[in-house]
Parts: C-alpha cells; sequence; structure tokens
C-alpha cells in the first residue's frame, strides 16, 4: 500500500512537473505578443535564454544551495559544494519514495520561471549577452539565498538546518510568493531603474498581438496547476485544494482587474482580463493550502484590482517597467503574502488560523519582516548586479539598434514574414517597412 501511494505520488509531481515545464513557452509568448513586432523575438529569446543559464548553474550546485543544510546554521544559504554535478541523485531511494532527481528538477523550474519573469521589466532596450551574464550572476547571488531561506525546511532526523524564514522566522509561502514573484518583480524594478527608460518613453508600443497574449496567458494558467499543485508534494488531499483554490482565485481576478479599468478608462480589456488573471494566479501561490475557496476569490480579487491600480504607477513615478512585472508580479506577491495572515483558516491543509478567524497580530508581524527582508536584498544586489555589469560590459543596446528594434540587428530575423504577392509578381514593399511600429500607447493622466 505504502508503495503505491509513493508511486501515486510521484506520478502526480512528474504530471506537475511538465506542466510547469509549459510555462517556459507561455511566458515567452505572454511577454512577445506585448510587445512592438520588432522587439517580439528578442523577448522569446530572454525568456529561454535566462532559463538555460539557470539551468546549467543549477546543475552544479542549485539543489545543494537552495535546498541543502544551512551554512553555520545560520539559514542563509544551503552549503553548495555538497553535491556539485548533482552525482548523488541517480542513487535510488530504497524505501521507493520521491525521486530527489525528481524534486530537484521540479525547483529547477522555479529558480528558472523566476529569472525568466524579470526580463519583462527591460523589454526593448536591454543587450542579449549581458541579459544572459545578468541571469547567471543574478540566479547564484540572489535567487539561490532567497529560495533558501523560503523553501529549506528543518529535517531534523537528517540534522540538517533550513532557511531563516522558513523556520527561525516562520513565516508562511505556500509555493513562492515571496522567493519568485516578488523577488522577481523587485528584480525587474531594480534592473529597470539601472538600466533607464526606453527612448520615447511613455509613449511607447502597442500589443502587436493581443491572442497571443492571450494564448501565453492561457499556457501560464494551465501551468500554475502544476506550479502550485506539484508543490504540495504528491496526490493528496492538499493538492485538491489547493488546484480548487488556484482556479477560483484566477477568475476572481480577471472580474477584479476588469471592474477597476472599466472604471477608470471606461473600457473592459482582453489584455486587462488576462493580466488579471495572472496577477491573481500570483497572490494566490503563497496562500493556496491556507485559505478556503472564499478566501482565494478575496486573495484573487484584491490581486486583480491592486494590479491595475499598479500598472499607471510607472508613468506617476517614471520607472519603464516595460510590461508591468511590479504591477503583477510584485504587488500580487505582497497581497497574496499579506492576506494570508488575515484569511487563513486551521479548516485548510496547512492547519494555521489569520486574523479573521481568530489567529495573532505576530502572524502578521512574520509576513511584513519576510516581505522586507525579500524586497530589500533583492532590490540592492540587484542594483548593484546591473551597475557593476553596466561598467564592465554596457547593459543597453545602442540607440539606433533600439529605435530599429533588437530582432534584426541583434538575432538576425523577424518575427513575421511579411512578403505578399500579387498576380503581377512579388511586392516590392520591404519587410523592415511592416516591422516599424506607428501606433503608441499615450499614457493617460
Amino acid at each position: 500500500m505504502e508503495q503505491a501511494l509513493a508511486a501515486a505520488d510521484t506520478a502526480w509531481v512528474l504530471a506537475a512537473f511538465t506542466a510547469v515545464v509549459l510555462m517556459v513557452p507561455g511566458l515567452a509568448l505572454f511577454y512577445s505578443g506585448m510587445l512592438g513586432v520588432k522587439s517580439a523575438l528578442n523577448m522569446i529569446m530572454m525568456v529561454f535564454g535566462g532559463f538555460a543559464v539557470t539551468a546549467v548553474l543549477w546543475v552544479l550546485f542549485g539543489p545543494a544551495a537552495v535546498l541543502g543544510d544551512s551554512v553555520g546554521g545560520l539559514g542563509l544559504i544551503g552549503d553548495p559544494f555538497t553535491d556539485i554535478g548533482l552525482g548523488s541523485l541517480l542513487e535510488e531511494d530504497p524505501d521507493g519514495g520521491m525521486p530527489a532527481a525528481l524534486t530537484a528538477a521540479f525547483h529547477l523550474l522555479f529558480a528558472g520561471i523566476t529569472v525568466a519573469i524579470i526580463a519583462g521589466g527591460v523589454a526593448d532596450r536591454m543587450k542579449f549577452s549581458a541579459w544572459l551574464v545578468f541571469s547567471g550572476i543574478w540566479v547564484v547571488l540572489v535567487y539561490f539565498p532567497v529560495a533558501h531561506w523560503v523553501f529549506a525546511f528543518d529535517d531534523e532526523e537528517a540534522g540538517t538546518k533550513g532557511g531563516w524564514i522558513a523556520n527561525a522566522l516562520a513565516a508562511h509561502d505556500f509555493a513562492g510568493g515571496t522567493a519568485v514573484h516578488m523577488n522577481s518583480g523587485v528584480a525587474a524594478l531594480a534592473l529597470a531603474i539601472a538600466l533607464g527608460r526606453r527612448r520615447g518613453f511613455p509613449h511607447v508600443a502597442r500589443p502587436h498581438n493581443l491572442p497571443l497574449v492571450v494564448l501565453g496567458g492561457g499556457i501560464l494558467l494551465f501551468g500554475w496547476f502544476g506550479f502550485n499543485g506539484g508543490s504540495a508534494g504528491g496526490a493528496n488531499h492538499t493538492a485538491g485544494v489547493v488546484v480548487l483554490n488556484t482556479l477560483v482565485a484566477a477568475m476572481a481576478g480577471l472580474l477584479g482587474w476588469l471592474i477597476v479599468e472599466r472604471i477608470k478608462e471606461k473600457h473592459a480589456t482582453t489584455l486587462g482580463a488576462i493580466s488579471g488573471v495572472i496577477a491573481a494566479l500570483v497572490g494566490i501561490t503563497p496562500a493556496a493550502s491556507l485559505v478556503s475557496p472564499l478566501g482565494a476569490l478575496l486573495i484573487g480579487v484584491v490581486s486583480g484590482a491592486v494590479g491595475c491600480f499598479a500598472v499607471s504607477w510607472k508613468f506617476r513615478m517614471g520607472y519603464d517597467d516595460s510590461l508591468d512585472v511590479v504591477a503583477i508580479h510584485l504587488m500580487g506577491g505582497v497581497v497574496g503574502t499579506t492576506l494570508i495572515a488575515f484569511v487563513a483558516t486551521a479548516a485548510a491543509p496547512a492547519g494555521v488560523d489569520g486574523l479573521f478567524f481568530g489567529g495573532g497580530i505576530d502572524f502578521l508581524g512574520r509576513q511584513i519582516v519576510a516581505m522586507a527582508a525579500v524586497f530589500a536584498y533583492s532590490f540592492a544586489v540587484t542594483f548593484l548586479i546591473a551597475k557593476a555589469l553596466d561598467k564592465i560590459m554596457g547593459i543597453r543596446v545602442d540607440t539606433e539598434t533600439e529605435m530599429r528594434g533588437i530582432d534584426v540587428p541583434v538575432h538576425g530575423e523577424t518575427a513575421y514574414v511579411m512578403d505578399s504577392f500579387s498576380p503581377t509578381g512579388p511586392s516590392t514593399l520591404r519587410p523592415e517597412v511592416f516591422a516599424e511600429d506607428r501606433d503608441v500607447i499615450v499614457p493617460k493622466s
């Protein structure tokens, strides 16, 4: 019986793993469609490129740094030198438990997607070579430590110490509201400030393909059931509650964003709808095992509404977060991580009560400390990495490349082949003419 249950758990996490893998192309399409056509391919390359660099470094020392025994028992970083190359993961568990290689692979996806999310903040203007170097340095110096803080738990049987947020602070973050979403959102903000605004900001190119955005967002929605559901660790009651909460929160987020958008802009847009879904998915990520479906609805609708309000902040404050990583990921992470302290219920799998159900105020305090620590560390280190790379190799494309679009000068490709044929022969119009973005978004005051 126990072996059958272990096999079922492994099968579920394998299925979740494959769903999360789809989030990589989903994010690439979601981001790419929101850009003008001249840099659409560059964004796809940034998503996949950042993920690729992360995968290589993960094999070298990622699992030990994130999930391993904390260096000096301080809870700051796992010992990265305990399993270089992951050779130990080839050994089969004699008890038939969850394969260690699968656990490592699942957490690799978290790391790679966190890096990829950052790319949305610097679209249209960052050197591809600098992005790849930045990705490698950032995942080692920022993601690995922060993920250790949040995801590594003490193991008394093995005699290992985990991260300080998960253990000493005892803050709650089910699947990465702080380590993944706040972390990437803060990093995108810091990198965007270091890089500077796009030329012509705030008059920026319109999304060139909204159906592509919705397709990418739909793939992300699908993958999120693996992201959250797989974090339950098996085919169990927790997984069932988590996927239900994930779905209802996403739909509430769609409505929350559209309500605010309708009031503010007098329109309910397709881009707003899918953005609300993603913002709510971010919000429910830290809370999925701690709240009831009603709590999930509240987190979803608030995440969507706050995200819609936050989109305009970049125009008021002057930072150029190209694809609203701050509004969706940073603020979604803040909303979800904060609201846990109010709407968590002991009836949910995690068994913890928030303030609305008789829990103590210390719950909220712990959540705030965790968020503040991630914000401060991620922003400071990201900004320093960006400034150092700018001094060493330069991180921004030249003016001509930025105005022309990055796809052709850097990648030698265009997203669409625009040659047309008539009865008299090929059109004389050049493809690069079609590649010019003539429509721009003019932000409302």
